[in-house]
């Protein structure tokens, strides 16, 4: 229930970009709460830019459309915005999300990405996503994608994990140069979660130098980690159930940083990451 209240703060406080996934298992609440708002009349559909996600046991070509059409159903929605490969490897495919062996070990998967690229350029031919990206991609992933014979669409975005202490300057770059958008998760850190998280890099938000060119402008260290990355050109999507926090992080319009303290910040790369995706 948490999350369909704070899908509906959001909307009111003016986001329209709401990052999701089938295995976050709260899609049928983004979809009640997207509709209760266009119920009100606060917006309408096309307002809304819904990105909805491929886990890893979907990459089989005949399982990538099933699965996109099962996401629709439980947003109650005809389409998403953007639709993404959530990891460029993959587990046995079955009912299993997490597949494991006796031994707790997981159930790998051989995938064919470029096979996978095809079958999702016909969801976006047959209008069930208006866009198609991919997420946790490497150069040499997204090489292998836009040098792939009969490329129809090449991928919009590359959801990846960008903050100050892990700024991504090449792969920046290489998406620059091909007109992909970096989206970058987790950019204020991370929970301190063990079972996800590599906890011996500080807390993002106990940054001292965050600290300090927030009081200038009298903002948060939170604030001053999404401004940086927007002034980068790099969209952030911070995760938040907090009504105060989620009205504090979208208040990163009325500031710029200078270009000194921009330099300050990208100073702080430490090239390690928060989310270290061990499987």
């Amino acid at each position: 229930g948490s999350c369909l209240e704070s899908v509906k703060t959001a909307i009111d406080t003016g986001y329209r970009h709401i990052d999701g996934a089938f295995v976050y298992y709260n899609e049928h609440e983004v979809g009640q709460a997207i509709r209760e708002k266009i119920a009100e009349g606060k917006i309408k559909r096309e307002d809304i830019f819904y990105c909805g996600k491929l886990w890893n046991t979907c990459h089989p070509p005949e399982l990538v459309r099933p699965t996109l059409e099962k996401t629709l159903k439980i947003l109650q929605l005809d389409y998403v915005d953007l639709y993404i490969i959530e990891l460029p490897m993959a587990f046995k495919p079955g009912d299993a999300i997490y597949p494991k062996d006796e031994n707790g070990k997981f159930i790998y998967h051989e995938t064919n990405l470029c096979a996978t690229w095809e079958a999702m350029e016909a969801c976006k031919d047959a209008g069930l996503a208006k866009s198609i990206g991919v997420s946790n991609f490497n150069r040499k992933q997204l090489e292998m994608i836009l040098n792939k014979p009969g490329l129809k669409y090449k991928p919009v975005s590359n959801q990846v994990e960008c903050h100050p202490y892990f700024t991504q300057p090449k792969l920046l770059e290489f998406c620059r140069q091909h007109d992909i958008v970096i989206v970058g998760y987790s950019p204020l850190g991370t929970s301190r979660d063990e079972t996800w998280v590599n906890v011996s890099s500080p807390p993002l938000l106990k940054d001292p130098v965050l600290n300090a060119i927030g009081k200038r402008y009298n903002k948060t260290a939170a604030q001053i980690a999404l401004r940086f990355n927007i002034q980068r050109g790099v969209v952030v999507i911070p995760k938040s159930f907090n009504p105060q926090r989620i009205r504090e992080n979208f208040q990163v319009f009325d500031f710029s940083l200078t270009e000194q303290e921009m330099k300050e910040i990208e100073a702080l790369n430490k090239n390690v990451r928060y989310v270290e995706l061990l499987m």
